[in-house]
């Protein structure tokens, strides 16, 4: 294995990264990096991300805890394998040249896979953006607001604020999604007669009354395909005032 060396002369060893980098041994070693995240990957998606330990992960890969542990240091290094292979895709068109066709796309591909994967809402920030797949996609995102001769500052900024909605608003959706799944309601229909009885309370105090109009109006409450490209667009025309671009 190739190690790094500090400035002071010391070996350290190689990132979990460059690890993942490296070409496997011949032949080929029973137990990998990438067996390890896609193993991890089928556990979270079947049983949820609480579900994912050392040790289930080894007896799911038919090793010991032991041999798992000499290829991920802990907890950290599973959920960035784990981040870093589904996020893999992430794919942003090459031809797309906008930068809001971009921003736009990057967006609707990252609620997607939120929504496939939930447990990915559970992650630490850090972890979710700081892998080689979400580098790759956030290279793209910044590439296209940086072609139109912004400050530094301003282009992390835009992308950190779509990168936020989008974040927020799926996490809000799998919420949601589970709490319906935890009191057995099937639909939106279900889940507001369950809640009638407070919201009609609420309601009668005559102190929300244009949450009363959303209540009675409303066509598309449980349209959340809608209610996240329309906020999108929001954020997206807010950049674009800002920026003048």
């Amino acid at each position: 294995m190739a190690v790094a060396k500090h400035e002071e002369g010391e070996v350290a060893e190689p990132s979990l990264w460059e690890r993942l980098e490296q070409p496997a041994p011949v032949p080929r070693a029973s137990l990998t990096l990438e067996r390890i995240a896609a193993a991890a990957v089928e556990i979270a998606d079947e049983e949820g991300g609480a579900a994912v330990t050392m040790r289930r992960l080894a007896t799911k890969l038919g090793v010991t805890p032991m041999a798992a542990y000499r290829h991920v240091s802990g907890k950290d290094d599973l959920w960035a394998l784990m981040i870093d292979r589904v996020s893999r895709d992430l794919a942003v068109p090459d031809d797309a040249g906008d930068w809001r066709e971009v921003l736009r796309s990057y967006a609707l591909q990252t609620r997607e896979l939120m929504v496939a994967h939930p447990w990915m809402a559970l992650m630490p920030t850090s972890i979710v953006l700081l892998t080689p797949a979400r580098m790759a996609v956030a290279e793209r995102g910044l590439s296209a607001l940086d072609a139109h001769d912004l400050d530094a500052d301003s282009v992390m900024a835009a992308l950190r604020a779509v990168t936020s909605f989008v974040h927020g608003s799926a996490q809000t959706e799998i919420a949601m999604r589970d709490y319906q799944e935890r009191n057995g309601w099937t639909s939106g229909d279900e889940t507001r007669e369950a809640l009638a009885p407070q919201m009609r309370y609420l309601i009668g105090t005559g102190r929300y009354p244009v949450f009363e109009k959303y209540a009675l109006t409303a066509t598309r409450k449980d349209d959340r395909g809608w209610e996240f490209t329309f906020g999108l667009d929001c954020v997206l025309d807010g950049i674009g005032q800002r920026l003048g671009i």
